[in-house]
């Protein structure tokens, strides 16, 4: 087996989302993570994913498409700003127009968007906040 290394986040192992129409959904994500400075790292038959978000057609449903909340890390408040308009751009509907959330926390600024199969997407900048380490380095396989 050839050794591979993914980098993870400290709190999301994944996240799967059922797609009604995958190319809709890819385009959404084409945009709304390119706005963030990210990209899809890897496609196959029926499904897509970038970093902890692993989205899929029907064929891989167990129980019917989701409807679920979902929140990209955002490195400041332009790039909230930025995924919200390339989300609706790309189709996405108004779920929550950029903004300072205090009822949540401090400084902390988000916007949220549906994506066409109705899961509340969200961009977040939390404020002055230090990480630890950018990601989680995880090395499989090999020898």
């Amino acid at each position: 087996m050839e050794a591979q290394q993914l980098h993870r986040g400290r709190l999301i192992d994944h996240v799967h989302l059922i797609a009604r129409d995958l190319a809709a959904s890819r385009r959404f994500y084409d945009a709304a993570l390119g706005a963030l400075g990210r990209k899809v790292e890897g496609e196959g038959e029926g499904y897509f994913w970038s970093d902890e978000l692993f989205v899929s057609g029907d064929a891989m449903a167990t129980t019917g498409a989701s409807h679920v909340h979902l929140a990209f890390q955002a490195a400041d408040r332009d790039a909230v700003e930025r995924f919200h308009a390339a989300a609706l751009a790309a189709g996405g509907r108004d779920h929550g127009k950029p903004g300072l959330r205090p009822e949540y926390h401090p400084g902390y600024y988000g916007a949220f968007v549906l994506d066409p199969d109705g899961n509340n997407v969200e961009a977040v900048c939390h404020g002055a906040a230090e990480r630890s380490a950018e990601s989680v380095l995880i090395r499989f396989g090999g020898a």
